[in-house]
């Protein structure tokens, strides 16, 4: 082992053993963790790359999975070989690792001293004051504000950002020499993650950590890594510095990844009359306190929104989380009460009641965030398109048959595959699934809440294409709700940047991104198409 090299990982392949079934996930992988750097693990779901990264720790489903071959080398101690016991002095004191969920990965139980201070009983023995005084200590490094008010908080009751912040605290609370980071933006706004992303670099200098970092992102490998492996079903198919990768990738597949990016402006659709248009939208969500629950403030929400989308076109609606984009999208379908004008089709929706909407739903779909939560696993893809049809009674049985397959053709789909479940289906499957089943029933209005934010960029791109084509096709008109700006710019006529519930700025899309005039549409622009860091 080299004096430079703190981990070494040779020749490493994982499996999974289910039954008489063997699957091999990682394949005779070696690479290096260099003191000081950070070497990260790029790919696409099911690369390999978390598989690998849990290795290192031991944290795969044990016997289940097992190292056919190699060695996992930390300070001349092979940790595949290592006696439990031992391990767990390694494990979270001198390695330590974040995962991609906080709010999975703390208790939601617990308060935050609460899962700080066991950190820091298991490995440092510290307990009581002295436990307390080292929490408020790392709760201010990662950035905390007013730790001492945070002390009791349950993980509920913090933010996204401050969920993970909060991970990082208990990861750094041993002052490991390695920090694995498995995704540890992608749930994140993009202004959270540019401030986590900064957080890492600076604890990383401060600390002279060494950080691996997992992600499929390659935007954000390129802001902070020194080296990067790529890694393609289970083998590392191209490892370079940052800088040469980025610069010229070898690998047809590191390539793929690099023009993954969705690119090129909306779908080339003529506009039509107002489809839609909403005045002074209100959504208030009443505060409750007292024995008698009496109202005293309110969540605004949705808070006076104001707009008019033309058939054919796409309205983007961006914004961080709590924003009030979903919100205002669940609100223009009737889904949730509100308040001001909602006209559809020159049909005044806000005065009907939800039986004489009923009908109307038909005209105007919406397609979900996580096609894996909004499909439901009992029915087969057939009878998931085919719901709608026969809920709003649309044709024969044949009839209905033969707009299923039409409509999974549509999408790109094998209709022959109509008869099995969303779980033999990959993420980009299930997600034009999603989109059939919006697009059977012909409607005029499509709302997509995040639809590609659960996706790798090569699949984004291919649902990006498949949209576009669909709108034209169809003369489909969208609302399209998401903070991934790469993507609402590929697809949006229109941009609306909304904050707290109020509209910040809005108008033709093309104008906004080459030239934003309100703060925030400026830093949220920045953060997401920044330049890349400069590494040493």
């Amino acid at each position: 082992m080299t004096q430079d090299n703190l981990i070494e990982v040779r020749d490493l392949s994982v499996e999974f053993i289910s039954g008489e079934k063997s699957q091999r996930a990682v394949q005779g992988i070696s690479f290096d963790i260099k003191r000081g750097e950070t070497l990260a693990l790029v790919g696409e779901s099911g690369s390999g790359k978390s598989v690998t990264a849990h290795s290192i720790l031991r944290l795969l489903p044990y016997p289940l999975a097992h190292h056919p071959s190699g060695s996992i080398t930390y300070c001349g101690q092979d940790l595949l070989s290592l006696s439990e016991k031992k391990l767990r002095h390694i494990r979270g004191n001198r390695i330590a690792m974040i995962f991609q969920e906080p709010m999975t990965s703390l208790n939601p139980l617990h308060s935050i001293e609460k899962q700080i201070n066991e950190v820091l009983a298991i490995h440092k023995g510290l307990m009581g004051k002295a436990a307390t005084e080292r929490t408020l200590e790392l709760l201010e490094l990662v950035g905390i504000p007013e730790p001492h008010k945070r002390l009791k908080a349950l993980p509920h009751e913090l933010s996204g950002g401050q969920r993970q912040r909060v991970m990082i605290a208990m990861a750094l609370a041993n002052e490991p020499e390695v920090l694995i980071a498995d995704e540890p933006t992608t749930a994140l706004d993009v202004t959270v993650q540019l401030k986590i992303l900064d957080l890492l670099k600076d604890l990383q200098a401060r600390l002279g950590m060494s950080l691996l970092l997992i992600s499929h992102d390659l935007n954000l490998v390129r802001r902070i890594a020194h080296r990067v492996c790529v890694m393609q079903r289970g083998l590392i198919v191209e490892q370079a510095s940052c800088e040469q990768l980025f610069r010229s990738p070898q690998h047809p597949y590191t390539r793929e990844l690099l023009s993954a990016e969705p690119s090129g402006g909306p779908a080339n659709t003529v506009a039509g009359p107002p489809l839609l248009e909403v005045e002074d939208l209100k959504v208030w969500f009443p505060i409750k306190k007292g024995l008698l629950r009496k109202t005293v403030d309110y969540v605004k929400a949705v808070d006076g929104i104001n707009f008019s989308l033309p058939q054919g076109q796409t309205l983007g609606i961006v914004g961080e989380s709590g924003s009030g984009k979903s919100t205002l999208g669940l609100a223009i379908l009737r889904l949730i009460a509100s308040k001001g004008l909602i006209s559809f089709e020159d049909k005044r929706l806000d005065c009907l009641s939800q039986k004489e909407v009923r009908p109307l739903r038909r005209e105007m779909q919406v397609v979900f965030q996580d096609p894996f939560g909004s499909l439901s696993p009992r029915m087969s893809v057939s009878e998931i398109v085919g719901e709608g049809l026969r809920i709003h009674r649309m044709g024969t049985a044949a009839e209905q048959e033969i707009a299923i397959i039409e409509a999974l053709r549509e999408v790109g789909l094998d209709p022959e595959t109509r008869h099995r479940y969303p779980h033999e289906f990959s993420g980009g499957q299930r997600q034009r699934i999603a989109i059939a089943r919006a697009l059977v029933l012909k409607p005029a209005l499509i709302l997509l809440d995040e639809p590609t934010s659960a996706l790798d960029r090569t699949v984004q791109r291919q649902v990006v294409e498949l949209l576009r084509s669909l709108q034209t096709r169809h003369n489909l008109t969208y609302l399209f709700i998401s903070h991934d700006l790469a993507v609402v710019k590929a697809l949006s006529h229109q941009l609306m940047v909304v904050k707290h519930g109020q509209v910040v700025e809005q108008g033709e899309a093309q104008s906004i991104f080459a030239s934003p005039q309100h703060p925030y549409t400026q830093q949220l622009l920045e953060a997401a198409f920044l330049a890349p860091v400069a590494v040493d």
